[in-house]
């Protein structure tokens, strides 16, 4: 049974939502050496429309302070290299329209007062992992992403979902909670998606899995067994379940399974501040706000975004 909940809290994986603008949104400039706002007019647009469609209370945009964290690379090194800028170990590939308009997206969202909060050292994705541990079970929190990472806070109980728009962009999303997880992955918990995920590998982030594990074969071990510590448990008691190569390939990709669940698990207790989070009541800089309208041409997103929260 679900906690009551006094509110919602949308908590948006911005990066997602903005990489998403950025190939989805055409670029409609007649001249090149305009600014690119494609991505900035997708982002204003999805805010506008997730805010009438779910009609959140409270409305953070979460921020990759560091989308590469150390202590994600200590556990293993590969961990997002493919994004890596060439000859780079730090700079992230972005493309070179995309680049200029993430300020602008800075700006537009502290122009209408929309909260944005990020955390030195530290993912968008643990910002969302913290808010949520923060804030669940006193609001109902739908976490908005294309990332199937963050399917491991899906928890019924404290009307946790995520509003996936990797298929069906944020007009229709799937709407993920734990009869979703089941029907799609067969396990039956935002937990034990994360430890079926630890145990599959995820090659868009560098994480290799355990070699000859597949999603099925993690899925059914996961629920047999309850969760991966207790696997983990099984094999090195000697179950007599787990035999032949399953066994080999569990006990070769044990170093793996030691280290691979802190980059993994999102963080639930990163150094997030506490601001305001409610939708704003008025325009927090009126100036900044008129201001991208005119230079940028954004005026008709901006207006739908102040439609969306009721104020002008």
């Amino acid at each position: 049974m679900s906690v009551t909940a006094s509110g919602r809290l949308m908590l948006l994986d911005s990066a997602s939502l903005y990489y998403r603008a950025f190939f989805g949104v055409p670029d409609q400039r007649t001249d090149l050496s305009q600014p690119p706002t494609n991505a900035l007019r997708g982002f204003l647009d999805m805010i506008a429309s997730l805010v009438t469609t779910h009609q959140p209370t409270h409305l953070v945009a979460c921020w990759d302070n560091d989308w590469r964290p150390q202590f994600r690379v200590d556990a293993i090194p590969t961990y997002k290299t493919h994004r890596l800028l060439d000859g780079s170990l730090e700079e992230e590939q972005t493309p070179d329209d995309l680049a200029p308009q993430v300020p602008a997206i800075r700006d537009a969202l502290a122009s209408l007062g929309i909260a944005r909060l990020g955390a030195d050292g530290y993912e968008a994705d643990d910002v969302i992992g913290t808010l949520t541990a923060r804030h669940k079970g006193t609001m109902a929190v739908d976490v908005v992403t294309g990332d199937r990472d963050l399917f491991q806070l899906v928890d019924d109980a404290a009307n946790v979902r995520v509003v996936y728009t990797a298929r069906g962009g944020v007009r229709d999303p799937d709407l993920v909670d734990e009869a979703f997880l089941r029907a799609k992955y067969a396990v039956s918990s935002g937990p034990a998606y994360a430890d079926m995920a630890v145990l599959r590998g995820d090659t868009s982030d560098g994480l290799p899995g355990v070699a000859g594990i597949g999603e099925k074969t993690a899925a059914k071990l996961i629920e047999r067994y309850g969760s991966l510590e207790a696997l983990r448990a099984a094999v090195a008691n000697g179950d007599p379940e787990i035999k032949g190569a399953q066994r080999t390939r569990l006990e070769a990709g044990a170093a793996y399974l030691e280290v691979a669940p802190k980059v993994v698990e999102v963080a639930p207790d990163a150094p997030v501040e506490e601001v305001d989070m409610r939708l704003p009541a008025q325009v927090a800089d009126p100036v900044l706000l008129s201001r991208l309208a005119s230079e940028l041409g954004v005026t008709s997103s901006l207006n739908r975004v102040l439609a969306a929260l009721r104020i002008g």
